[in-house]
Formats: structure tokens, C-alpha cells, sequence
């Protein structure tokens, strides 16, 4: 049985190591008064479509195992890490799902962990670990060694998978560098509910000729509410004593609620390097630049964590001789598929220039492959053909 699937508890986290230390302070209130945890963080609605974009793609794209020879790379099928990177990574989750989980945890926590079980020096599983489950400590060299349960394994079996930080040691998640940011949107959500479940009117006035005592006005003050407040609000007042009604002018585009959450949105987007776009902000939005920031989210968003991955997995499921021979890639293609009209632009200029045949293009639009179609010869030429010269022109 492996160490994080007994049933005794694990040891607390030393509070000298990492894990600690990536902890400390996520759950502490800052200055905005609210405590930031990862269910906390998910309920703002544009935490929750950054994090499940980024970690939802991770785990969309196909990724393989490819074998470097000297005719190129070709899927390397047969390795027993193709299957735990493209199809299942266990025996009850895919390889994509796993990915997600980890990518999740990287994400708000700074790190997220993968546990690699082997039989020899063979990958048969990947399996995901909680965050809290994994202590990482390090050596003299700075090597880490990660400490599940009782046992303490090496970076060749533990995917770890790190947010950008500091010091390179600790990742430095969204729970920690977006923590004012995120306080911030929580209360403007917060605010935003009150604000309207008063009907936009947070307070008013009751004024009344000459001096009342404090426990009148107390008693005037519950009257009034248990009158008109609540489910009874809209009906009308009746007033005696020359009293007076005046209500507060506070309406939500007074307090320029709306931009300040449109502002919340593209902070938790400068946080993530999520376009803006990408969080349903079309404010500023159009065809041509929303195009660009979808190339923008592939290159300066989501390369950073595909490259993560591919590290972790070459340094986890590969020996130091095969990652002479061998090499992961994500597939991203279907991210770089524009419209229609371009893409066959684009395959009619390779076409020209030899560089794809009939069926390299017909095997990107999930088409079946044609019996001729294998040749580098280009459509747009006569087989045989002499070529024109100028004086055979003239």
C-alpha cells in the first residue's frame, strides 16, 4: 500500500519547510478584511474563469510521447508513458483530468503535486496528490525531496509542478500575489448584494421637528424598518408630527460600482495572464484584437505551464538515456485553427511550397487520407511541363 493511501494520518507540516512556508499567511485577512482561501478565491467569478480556463486547456490538449530519429519524431506508441500522457493516467482518471487537478492546485497554491508509481523503472500510474499531502524539503545541493507520509521520494517519481515565485524554491500562487486583489473583489461582491437587496437605497432620513430622546428615536428607527423594510418596501409611509422622509441618493453608478468591478476583472487578469477578453469583458473588445489575445493566452499564458509540464513529465516518466530518445509535446494546433477561409490559405501556400501533402492537410481537418494524396508535388503545377523562358515569351 503507498504512504498516502494508509489510513493513519499524515504528519503535520514541518513549519521550517516549504510547504509551510507556502502556506503561511494565504488564510491571514489583509487589508480589505477578508481571508482568502481557494473556495473563497473560486466563488469571484473572474478567479473562477481564469483558473478553469488555464487548468480546464492544460488538461484539453492532447499531449505525446514522441521518438527522436533521424527521419524526425514520430508518437512512440508502444513506451509505456505515452498512454499515462495522452490516454488514462490511472485506472479511474485521464490523463487530462489529472493534469487539471495539478494545474489547479499550481495555480491558487503556487505548487501542485503528482504522484508516479513504478514498478522497476517503469511508469505504470500517475496520481494526483492534495496540496497539503506533500512536504518538500531540500538538500544541501537545493535538490528537493518531497515527504508523503512516512516516505520521502526523490524528484524522479513526484510531478511538482511550480507557479512562478521569488526564489525559485516556492511557487508563488494567486492566493498569495493576488490576495488584495482578490479581498478586493470579494467585497465589491459583497457590496454590490446588499446594494441591491436594499433596492439601491442603502439608508434616508427621518427628520422631525424639535429634539427627540435617545429612546424615542430608537423606537421610531425599529417602527419605521419593521414597516417598510424588507418585503414591505415600496408601500407608503404615513407621517405625523411634521415628520419627514427623505431618502439618500446612492445608486450603484453614483459609486461607480461598475467600474470598480470591471477593474477587479482585469486585475485578476494581469494576476493570471488571462486576456481580459477571455473573461467575458468585451468592454473593450473587438474582432480584430480579440483574435490577437486569443494568440496572446496560447504564447505569454498557457506555454509557461505546457512547458512546466513537459519538464515534469521527461524528468518523471523518462530515464536520463531516454530523454536522449525521446521527447513530450502538447498538440496546440486546434488553439492556432483560424477561421475557414485562412486555413485554406495557409494549406494551399504549404501545398505550393512542398512543405505538407494532401493528406498532412486532410489529417488536420480530421479527414480520411486519399490514396494519391502522399506526394509533395504541388497542385498548382503541370506535371512535365517545360518551364516558360522570357524569349519564349516575347
Amino acid at each position: 500500500m503507498w504512504p498516502f493511501q494508509r489510513k493513519s494520518a499524515p504528519p503535520l507540516i514541518d513549519p521550517a519547510s516549504e510547504s509551510w512556508a507556502a502556506l503561511t499567511g494565504l488564510f491571514a485577512p489583509g487589508s480589505t478584511g477578508v481571508g482568502v482561501t481557494a473556495d473563497v478565491a473560486m466563488s469571484v467569478p473572474a478567479v473562477n474563469a481564469a483558473v478553469t480556463l488555464v487548468a480546464g486547456t492544460v488538461g484539453l490538449l492532447p499531449c505525446k510521447l514522441y521518438s527522436n530519429g533521424a527521419t524526425g519524431k514520430q508518437p512512440a506508441p508502444a513506451h509505456p508513458a505515452y498512454a499515462l500522457v495522452h490516454d488514462d493516467a490511472n485506472a479511474w482518471q485521464s490523463a487530462g483530468k489529472v493534469r487539471e487537478l495539478i494545474t489547479t492546485d499550481a495555480i491558487l497554491h503556487g505548487d501542485g503535486f503528482g504522484f508516479v508509481v513504478k514498478v522497476g523503472s517503469k511508469p505504470v500510474e500517475i496520481l494526483h496528490l492534495a496540496r497539503h499531502a506533500v512536504t518538500v524539503e531540500r538538500l544541501d545541493t537545493g535538490e528537493p525531496r518531497y515527504r508523503i507520509g512516512q516516505q520521502v521520494y526523490g524528484p524522479d517519481q513526484v510531478i511538482h509542478l511550480q507557479a512562478p515565485s521569488i526564489d525559485g524554491r516556492t511557487g508563488y500562487g494567486l492566493l498569495r500575489a493576488g490576495r488584495e486583489a482578490i479581498g478586493l473583489a470579494v467585497l465589491l461582491e459583497r457590496t454590490s448584494a446588499r446594494l441591491f437587496k436594499n433596492n439601491s437605497r442603502p439608508g434616508s432620513v427621518l427628520s422631525f421637528k424639535g429634539s427627540l430622546k435617545a429612546d424615542t428615536v430608537k423606537r421610531i428607527g425599529e417602527a419605521w424598518r419593521a414597516a417598510h423594510g424588507g418585503d414591505n418596501a415600496g408601500g407608503v409611509a404615513v407621517l405625523d408630527q411634521a415628520g419627514e422622509y427623505k431618502p439618500i441618493a446612492f445608486t450603484s453608478v453614483e459609486t461607480q460600482h461598475t467600474e470598480q468591478r470591471n477593474f477587479s476583472i482585469a486585475e485578476i487578469a494581469r494576476l493570471t495572464r488571462v486576456p481580459v477578453t477571455m473573461l467575458q469583458d468585451l468592454s473593450h473588445g473587438t474582432f480584430a484584437n480579440t483574435e490577437q489575445q486569443n494568440l496572446q493566452f496560447l504564447q505569454l499564458c498557457l506555454l509557461p505551464w505546457l512547458k512546466a509540464w513537459t519538464d515534469a513529465y521527461r524528468r518523471t516518466l523518462l530515464t536520463s538515456d531516454e530523454r536522449q530518445r525521446y521527447s513530450v509535446e502538447f498538440v496546440v494546433d486546434d488553439l492556432l485553427r483560424a477561421d475557414t477561409a485562412a486555413r485554406a490559405s495557409a494549406y494551399a501556400s504549404f501545398r505550393a511550397a512542398g512543405v505538407m501533402t494532401s493528406n498532412d492537410c486532410r489529417r488536420l481537418e480530421n479527414l480520411p487520407a486519399l490514396p494519391d494524396g502522399d506526394t509533395l508535388a504541388s497542385p498548382y503545377t503541370t506535371p512535365g511541363a517545360a518551364p516558360q523562358h522570357k524569349e519564349d515569351a516575347d
